[in-house]
């Protein structure tokens, strides 16, 4: 696909980041990767993310990557299917086994850098994904959880770059980043795609002006996250403030301290729903679901009005 196509196919649409279903003895449980594509098959979004962080791209072996990649590509032949890519050789991988897009994982190792040989790094490394003629999604992520900050001179350089789309920009509790941010990128560079991936603050966001929403959170109450992103795109207020409370909800049953029990979390949340198996929630490289977690998704869910389960 052209950048411009992809552009437009996730315009205003949810891209749900999906996690990989581990067995305890860290094995893909095949059931529910199938379970997990029909589930997605259903619902209204944009496409979906794999090798993501929420799928532990950067630590999967090659033949993990694939397997994953190649599934999602079969499962959804005419959705857009995005992968993470924290290296060009992996962005490569990526195209060969139909990936139209590639989220650019923040290259974390130039952090320490002094300032100018760090900028020049990281203009270089996305330079090298360009090379790969696929769209590019550039992420700004809060360097807690692995991410690096951009100047606004280096962000002006990466936006023009050949085949980038957009950036997702996560910032966790960093409201005033986000906000600065949009409205650099709003003024500046409006053709580009702001992409939210605030789960804790999703539906604040769209109101600062992200075009589309590519989080974690999405991998469960799908249905529930998109009708709320339309709502807004639609001004259905009323709607859209009803649903945003309950995302809001679920945001602070699943993003919470530690933060990268998130994945477990999600998994188990998927498990709940009956989506996945309660033997494949396992995240071999996150901490191990606590009964606070399990008990606090568990009552949410519980309260959930039953036609918002989906």
């Amino acid at each position: 696909m052209k950048p411009r196509d992809v552009k437009s196919l996730l315009y205003q649409q949810l891209i749900p980041a999906l996690p990989v279903p581990f067995t305890s003895e860290r094995i893909i449980h095949h059931d529910s990767h199938v379970h997990m594509a029909e589930y997605m098959h259903e619902m209204p979004i944009g496409g979906v993310t794999v090798w993501a962080h929420t799928g532990r791209g950067l630590y999967l072996t090659e033949e993990e990557r694939s397997a994953v990649l190649t599934h999602w590509r079969e499962s959804l032949p005419h959705s857009i299917v995005i992968a993470g890519a924290g290296s060009s050789s992996v962005a490569e991988h990526a195209k060969s086994h139909g990936a139209d897009a590639i989220l650019c994982h923040p290259p974390t190792r130039f952090r320490d850098l002094p300032e100018h040989e760090r900028d020049e790094a990281i203009i270089e490394y996305h330079s090298e994904f360009a090379r790969t003629g696929l769209p590019l999604i550039l992420f700004y992520l809060y360097e807690a959880a692995g991410g690096i900050s951009y100047s606004s001179a280096v962000l002006d350089k990466l936006f023009k770059l050949p085949n980038v789309l957009g950036i997702k920009i996560a910032t966790l509790d960093s409201v005033v980043t986000f906000q600065d941010l949009a409205r650099t990128i709003k003024s500046e560079h409006p053709e580009k795609l702001i992409i939210t991936g605030e789960d804790r603050f999703m539906g604040y966001s769209l109101m600062m002006g992200a075009d589309a929403a590519l989080v974690g959170m999405g991998a469960a109450l799908t249905m529930l996250q998109s009708d709320m992103m339309h709502d807004f795109y639609a001004q259905k207020f009323e709607s859209f403030h009803f649903r945003s409370q309950l995302v809001d909800r679920f945001a602070m049953t699943t993003f919470t301290e530690p933060m990268e029990g998130y994945i477990g979390r999600m998994l188990y949340a998927l498990a709940w729903l009956g989506i996945v198996s309660p033997h494949a929630i396992f995240d071999p490289w996150g901490p191990e679901l606590t009964e606070d977690d399990t008990s606090n998704i568990g009552d949410f869910l519980t309260s959930l009005p039953s036609e918002l389960k989906s």
